[in-house]
């Protein structure tokens, strides 16, 4: 297990974890943190962890896939923590109220560690409570993040523990923060009968990347392509020439191109214009950045040549991307109410979901091709 820097608790007693639910939050990433909890009790014999779901308001609050969690307290609620996360998801932004950023200041003064799971670290950012600390959360988050809050100090992490804050990325990653987490408190055997009784693999490190382009056995195999992908990812504001990627990556701009075109099917030109348009999208989506600036951020020289290629690519404008990101989707559903049409919880996660920066693009994003 990694070295943990954590601000220590008294083990003879049990520790004490929050889950703030936010709105539309994700049920993986809570579940992947909340069951090694379970599991480190049921192993140990002993009650190691107590738990609580709270809510701003009311006791219900809405997963992403529509399923409705009963939590066991409100915000006001006066009950004191050893770790608080946040637990958040899809349109994190609007989602947040400012009763919770306040909240969370008041926690803060508690000396309660803090943390975020998937994207839950947006609001500890509005809170200003990551200025100045290394922080992980999920991939599609990241770019907005960072221009949003340029004092947190954004990495591509799985997770990241810096003194008492500990940020997570999405999916299952919870699972492997807690087995460190649970590791410092109370031993790597725990934390390996843990990840036995999971049927987990291995205990992933905090420093491992979050994303892979491509299959794992291309960048094991092509070393060369991956370098230049993340030379790529590394430069978009400022897109460096392909022949200064090419000499970077130790290899002749021929020779890069064949790579591109053989596993990417593609040019280098090509692939780095869909970063950047895939950073454009973002950022259109997840901030309130003007049009001119997302331009700039990823590398366009004008405004109207940013137009032009985003909907050359893309099938709409920028504006239009962020109009159609705006329209509230609970107008649709009330709508459908009046006329005594309910949305499954499926159609209403995925009316949630056309606003993601991700959305469609497995079939329906930048197209690669040559």
């Amino acid at each position: 297990m990694a070295q943990v820097s954590y601000i220590a608790v008294d083990t003879r007693a049990p520790t004490r974890i929050g889950f703030l639910l936010v709105e539309n939050f994700t049920m993986i990433a809570l579940a992947s943190a909340l069951e090694p909890l379970r599991m480190a009790n049921h192993l140990s014999g002993q009650n190691l962890y107590e738990w609580q779901l709270i809510s701003a308001m009311g006791r219900e609050v809405n997963a992403s896939g529509g399923v409705r969690m009963l939590t066991d307290q409100l915000m006001h609620a006066e009950h004191e923590y050893d770790y608080l996360f946040v637990v958040a998801g899809v349109n994190v932004i609007e989602n947040a109220k400012q009763e919770e950023i306040r909240w969370l200041k008041q926690q803060a003064r508690h000396k309660t560690v803090l943390g975020g799971l998937c994207t839950g670290a947006f609001l500890l950012a509005q809170a200003r409570l990551l200025d100045g600390y290394s922080c992980s959360a999920h991939w599609e988050c990241l770019a907005a993040l960072q221009e949003e809050h340029p004092l947190v100090y954004c990495n591509k992490n799985l997770f990241s523990f810096d003194r008492d804050r500990i940020t997570c990325s999405g999916g299952d990653v919870p699972l492997h923060m807690m087995l460190h987490l649970i590791s410092s408190h109370h031993g790597a055997p725990l934390a390996s009968a843990i990840s036995d009784m999971f049927v987990c693999e291995r205990v992933r490190d905090s420093h491992e990347p979050q994303r892979l382009r491509m299959e794992s056995h291309h960048f094991a195999s092509q070393p060369k392509l991956a370098e230049a992908v993340q030379l790529m990812e590394a430069n978009i504001e400022e897109p460096l020439p392909i022949v200064d990627i090419a000499e970077l990556s130790g290899v002749s701009r021929r020779h890069l191109e064949r790579l591109f075109v053989t596993y990417l099917n593609c040019s280098p030109s090509r692939f780095y214009l869909k970063l950047r348009l895939e950073r454009a999208r973002q950022l259109l989506l997840q901030t309130s950045s003007p049009i001119v600036e997302v331009a700039t951020m990823c590398g366009f020289i004008s405004a109207p040549n940013f137009s032009r290629s985003y909907r050359k690519h893309l099938g709409v404008s920028p504006k239009e991307e962020r109009a159609n990101k705006r329209t509230p989707t609970s107008n649709i559903i009330l709508m459908e109410e009046d006329v005594g049409i309910v949305p499954s919880n499926a159609e209403q996660a995925l009316q949630i979901a056309r606003q993601e920066a991700s959305f469609g693009t497995v079939e329906q994003g930048v197209q690669i091709d040559a």
